[in-house]
């Protein structure tokens, strides 16, 4: 896993070739267990790494297109997932815990739900006030630029861009990780803020 822009996160990444652009997932180590964030598979180095950081002791998943290997590496790890509660009753692994808007996943990760996309009730997170971590609706196809899921995927096109604006209204917000494109480290609250204006 690579380090990301603090000392605590780590990512690992797999190339889309359909959509030609990398997905990414999060590992947020933390002294009372380590949190995973829409984890990928993991290559043999990558496993063996995350033994070293201490393994995980919660899986978090944005929606249910983001599941990837979430079921395998929660039963090797023995640890509890978490999904979004809209799609509670439809999702396609059981998670222990369901998570709604502004709700507390751990001690400085809070939960948000945002609508219009393509599943019910997608997760975004933000760490420590400070950095946002994205499902699929928030991207960035194109480095220092964020960009909405395409309209032909949306299920509400008003609703997408309310929830855009909800997030750009959050203060202190400077890295930006996607779960699909290019992070941003820095400047990420502006470039929220200029992806609103864009809807006007």
């Amino acid at each position: 896993m690579k380090q990301l822009h603090r000392k605590d996160l780590f990512g690992w990444s797999e190339f889309n070739p359909e959509r030609n652009i990398d997905f990414h997932s999060v590992l947020w180590t933390r002294p009372d267990g380590n949190v995973l964030i829409d984890p990928l598979p993991l290559s043999a180095h990558d496993q063996n790494h995350l033994r070293q950081l201490g393994g995980a002791k919660f899986i978090v998943i944005t929606n249910s297109d983001h599941c990837r290997d979430a079921f395998h590496i929660a039963k090797v790890l023995g640890a509890a997932t978490y999904g979004p509660a809209g799609e509670h009753g439809d999702f396609p692994i059981e998670c222990n815990f369901w998570l709604h808007d502004n709700q507390e996943v751990v001690p400085g990760l809070v939960a948000y739900e945002l609508h219009g996309s393509k599943t019910p009730g997608e997760l975004a997170l933000v760490l420590e006030q400070t950095t946002l971590i994205t499902g699929d609706l928030i991207r960035c196809h194109s480095g220092g630029e964020l960009c909405l899921l395409p309209e032909t995927k949306l299920t509400n096109v008003l609703l997408a861009k309310q929830s855009v604006n909800k997030m750009a209204e959050m203060t202190g917000i400077n890295t930006i990780l996607v779960g699909d494109g290019w992070p941003l480290f820095n400047h990420g609250g502006e470039a929220l803020k200029l992806l609103a204006r864009s809807f006007l």
